[in-house]
């Protein structure tokens, strides 16, 4: 048996029946992440040595009978949730040395459920970005490969690249994200496996590096959607640390899986449908609706007739958001210092070595955006175009239970191929950034490969709150395209 091929849940009940270790499973995948990250550099850090001491405590636990949901299961986690006495960098200079003293909200969670961090993967620097290019410390490579082009180097999206890459690879079994304008569901689908997005204020943003803090929504990665539901159970639940954090009960998501969607609605948004959209995208667009109503539901035209503003609204907000969170960042309090002349020289100094082009980029225009004088004209015009954005989907969702539409307008794509234009990147975010203004769930699973062997996804959008039906319409399609494919460059494989 090959461990590192196993998912999530029955990686779960084999544990339980003590097939093998803890520790066995734990000492598979850092193997792997041996053999394999040096060419994809996936994770940023490997905690080999606190995962195989977590994995004898869960052995330890499991023996007597006490193991938590998660106890034994290896996971990667996204280096922008801080976790306590390790190294947490938001793949920028500018926190290269930063150890938190303190743990993230869901990654104690995770803890507490008994889970095994092997360590933290690679990101878009500060979350901003679509292609896992923009990290400090190096580009993420996506594990599938071309058929027609196999020494083409892929992004594997962003800005959660690395645990979709190390997901992808079997390099863990699951791994937590983050997604501000997409960056669970676009990598996920680059990499072919599953990212879910909660609700807004479903998982805590405590301990998690901030970008936009209207925005930004942690959630969980992995190979299915039982497997994303499994580890949402436990990223989720009230914090009294984040205001954003709402009280509201956690259900058994992972037991919506079986559920049936017959009676179900499925809306098909008609503004989804962008020009220039590949036609084998259209056509999975459409397989998808006709697996749900095989499967019972009804599909119904509606329109979000405000999401032609979605990116330039998201542009906007963000970037301001942006300017604001990463004033912070000063070379004083912690992090990168770079010595001035006096105060200011050292502000300068530290804020120009420290980040990035893309981050930098960003914290220009939220300034600008903010600025005297063009407030009224960009942020506050751009926030009443957001509220109309929700006022579309809370209009949709009084007809449908549920949204399908295309997770990305494209497959993945080489490096160089649309990085060196910003404009071009961004549009890449078209069919996640609407969601993320409006706070609601969505989840991407893979549906399907284009003429080149490249992973395509599939969202499902559901209500607030409504993760639930959307994860029993997501087992659905999961359940009727039968993604089987693999990457070329994974853990066992002949390619590496």
């Amino acid at each position: 048996m090959n461990l590192t091929d196993l998912g999530l849940g029955p990686a779960r009940r084999a544990l339980g029946r003590r097939e093998f270790s803890a520790r066995e499973l734990t000492l598979a995948h850092l193997a792997a992440i041996e053999a394999l990250n040096p060419r994809l550099n996936a994770f940023l850090l490997v905690t080999a040595e606190e995962a195989l001491a977590a994995a004898e405590a869960a052995d330890a636990a499991l023996a007597r009978g006490e193991g938590g949901p998660l106890a034994g299961i290896p996971l990667a986690i996204k280096d922008i949730f801080c976790t306590k006495g390790v190294r947490t960098t938001a793949a920028s200079r500018i926190l290269e040395p930063f150890v938190p003293p303190y743990e993230s909200t869901v990654t104690a969670n995770l803890r507490r459920d008994g889970a095994i961090f092997l360590g933290k993967t690679n990101l878009d620097e500060f979350a901003m970005g679509s292609s896992t290019t923009n990290s400090a410390y190096g580009s993420t490579e996506n594990p599938w490969k071309r058929r027609q082009d196999p020494a083409a180097r892929l992004v594997p999206g962003g800005s959660s690249g690395g645990s979709a890459a190390a997901v992808a690879a079997r390099l863990a079994i699951g791994a937590t994200g983050t997604d501000t304008g997409g960056s669970i569901r676009q990598p996920a689908s680059f990499c072919g496996i599953t990212g879910l997005k909660p609700t807004y204020g479903r998982c805590s943003r405590y301990g998690v590096i901030a970008f936009a803090s209207s925005l930004d929504h942690p959630g969980p990665m992995a190979r299915s959607v039982e497997d994303c539901a499994i580890l949402l159970c436990s990223m989720a639940g009230h914090d009294s640390r984040d205001s954003t954090s709402v009280d509201v009960p956690v259900p058994d998501y992972a037991a919506a899986c079986n559920k049936g969607i017959r009676g179900l609605r499925i809306g098909v948004p008609r503004e989804y449908r962008v020009d220039g959209m590949p036609a084998e995208i259209e056509e999975m667009w459409r397989s998808g609706l006709a697996w749900l109503e095989d499967a019972g539901a009804t599909v119904h035209d509606v329109s979000l007739p405000h999401t032609k503003y979605g990116l330039p609204t998201y542009y906007i907000v963000a970037p301001a958001e942006a300017s604001s969170n990463l004033a912070r960042y000063d070379g004083v309090r912690y992090g990168l210092r770079v010595p001035g002349e006096d105060l200011i020289d050292l502000y300068e100094e530290t804020r120009g070595a420290g980040f990035g082009a893309e981050v930098k980029r960003r914290i220009l225009i939220g300034t600008y955006v903010l600025s005297a004088g063009y407030y009224d004209a960009y942020y506050l015009k751009a926030q009443k175009i957001r509220a109309l954005i929700l006022r579309d989907f809370t209009d949709a969702f009084a007809e449908v239970d549920a949204l399908l539409a295309p997770t990305a307008p494209s497959a993945a794509f080489a490096e160089g191929e649309k990085t060196e234009d910003p404009v071009t990147m961004y549009l890449n975010d078209v069919f996640t950034v609407p969601a993320d203004l409006a706070g609601v769930p969505a989840i991407s699973v893979p549906a399907g490969l284009d003429a080149d062997g490249l992973p395509l996804g599939l969202q499902v959008i559901g209500r607030p709150f409504g993760e639930e039906t959307m994860i029993a319409v997501a087992a659905q399609l999961e359940r009727a395209a039968s993604f089987t494919a693999l990457p070329a460059l994974r853990a066992g494989s002949p390619a590496i």
